[in-house]
């Protein structure tokens, strides 16, 4: 076995260094990838919102909140 098809053996980094590790790999992936084009309708809802805050009229609900609407049983 290559040292290419092998697993990588991460267990001698602390579970705070592996998670460090994970993350930064991630970010070097996205860091890569090209974001797809908007369509026009995507572009044009995004002014219409950017607007509509810019004129104070979003209202916003914090991270906890949305999520116990989405896990909510139905």
């Amino acid at each position: 076995m290559s040292d290419l098809t092998r697993p990588f053996d991460f267990s001698h980094l602390s579970p705070a260094d592996r998670i460090m590790l994970a993350e930064d790999l991630w970010d070097s992936v996205t860091a890569e990838q090209d974001a797809p084009p908007l369509t026009p309708a995507q572009k044009e809802e995004l002014r219409s919102r950017l607007a509509a805050a810019d004129r104070g009229e979003m209202t916003y609900s914090p991270w906890q909140e949305v999520k116990q609407r989405l896990t909510k049983p139905k």
